[in-house]
């Protein structure tokens, strides 16, 4: 951006009444407890902050626990639906709406102010915030962070579309919030399901190993966005298929293809991990309008030797097969019940091994961002946004406009350096034609590849 943001208006966004209602955060909310997620929509035309507002006030209504606050009793955490309300600021900048969407994912953009996740489980901060930054050529950048213990991507998208729904003056969608998920997930997850639990207790070497890998990790690591038209993503798909001998979806192919790039340009070739998390409500059965952290994941191995079709087609499978050999909800309750509550804190997730180059992606598409309306007007492009960068965590969604697909790595410096690099660029797309259409807006954005 050309100048320092400026704030012009900062209120805080209230239901206008609070519920009062208690929710017990399960284990999996708990274990994002010190956690934010942060996300950017860029819109090419002005929208109201008082239409937005008031939307969103509606919006807390039907999902109070964005507007709550976090409350620690012993070793339980829970959200109470108190209506302290959400900070919406309003700021002013120089730049243009492409400047901004180049900056999407740099720390210090300014385009969010992240949810102080530590903070606010002790209770004293806000469970989500956002602020609208007007670009000097007219457009809107709607930043959003939220804490992770209320809620999955899923459960901030359904709170996006009420409030899209509210502000378009249309029907509201539902929302259901869960008082103790834990209990839930013990009535409706089968018994027994894969046995592996999802988190483990690391040894004290390795524990202060990961300590300081957070630590370092603003410094070490850097952020790339690739964007992938339909085109190249069709031609991935028909290869990777016929290779695999089955079809494969673009969230298969592009994790497969990444995945594969990337420790190429690293000239990696010992096996490695790669974990995908999976939303567990439609595989259990759940509604799509519950609140929470429904996720699972799956785990595979990657033998560089086996090509990127072999890992698509394993991904599938174990997609296919989640149920029955990957679902590990009821495993982490029996973990916890064995190592005791009171040992949370010391567990960390199977996914999180920078050691290990341990790679984990999540497939944020096909959750409707771009089908979002506000005052008329849809998003161009939706990206993660300043995130905390640890090492080979990835997030595909889809591109400018909703066309082709931008996937979002985080990756230490100098590998990302190479993968920015010509010979980087020409690998990620080495099915992309030189025909091939892309949006005018992946022109205008020189930071994404």
């Amino acid at each position: 951006m050309t100048s320092w943001p400026q704030l012009r208006r900062r209120r805080t966004v209230r239901a206008g009444r609070a519920t009062g209602r208690v929710l017990r955060c399960g284990l999996m909310d708990t274990m994002l407890a010190d956690l934010a997620v942060s996300v950017v929509l860029y819109f090419e035309r002005p929208l109201d902050d008082d239409r937005l507002a008031a939307g969103l006030a509606r919006a807390l209504e039907r999902v109070p626990v964005f507007a709550g606050r976090l409350r620690t009793e012993g070793d339980v955490l829970s959200a109470v639906c108190d209506d302290t309300g959400v900070p919406l600021d309003v700021y002013t900048v120089e730049g243009t709406l492409a400047e901004a969407m180049g900056r999407a994912t740099a720390t210090g953009a300014d385009l969010v102010d992240p949810v102080d996740a530590p903070a606010a489980r002790l209770g004293g901060a806000p469970l989500l915030t956002v602020r609208v930054t007007r670009t000097a050529d007219g457009g809107t950048v709607l930043g959003c962070s939220w804490h992770h213990a209320i809620g999955d991507l899923h459960s901030f998208v359904l709170l996006l579309r009420i409030w899209s729904a509210a502000v378009e003056g249309e029907p509201l969608a539902e929302a259901e919030l869960v008082d103790d998920q834990d209990a839930l997930l013990d009535r409706v997850v089968p018994a027994p399901d894969c046995g592996r639990p999802g988190f483990r207790i690391p040894a004290a070497a390795e524990a202060e190993l990961l300590a300081r890998e957070v630590a370092a990790a603003p410094r070490a690591n850097r952020v790339v966005q690739v964007h992938f038209g339909e085109a190249e993503v069709r031609r991935m798909r028909a290869e990777f298929g016929a290779a695999a001998g089955r079809r494969l979806s673009a969230g298969d192919v592009l994790c497969a293809h990444l995945l594969s790039t990337l420790r190429e340009l690293d000239g990696d070739r010992a096996e490695r991990m790669l974990t995908v998390p999976v939303n567990a409500r439609r595989w259990l059965g759940l509604s799509p309008a519950l609140v929470g952290n429904l996720l699972s994941e799956v785990h595979l191995p990657h033998r560089p030797e086996d090509g990127p079709a072999a890992l698509a087609g394993a991904l599938r499978a174990a997609v296919e097969d989640f149920p029955a050999a990957h679902l590990n909800l009821r495993a982490n309750l029996d973990f916890l019940a064995a190592v005791g509550r009171s040992r949370l804190g010391a567990c960390v997730p199977l996914g999180f091994d920078p050691a290990a180059r341990r790679f984990s992606f999540s497939n944020w598409s096909r959750f409707g961002v771009y089908r979002l309306s506000f005052q008329g007007r849809r998003p161009v492009f939706f990206s993660p946004a300043a995130n905390y960068p640890l090492p080979w965590v990835g997030w595909t969604v889809e591109g400018f406009g909703g066309s082709g697909f931008l996937s979002t790595v985080v990756l230490p410096a100098r590998l990302a350096a190479r993968v920015r690099g010509a010979d980087g660029r020409a690998a990620l797309h080495r099915f992309r034609a030189a025909d091939d259409e892309l949006p005018a807006l992946a022109a205008a954005v020189p930071r994404v590849i």
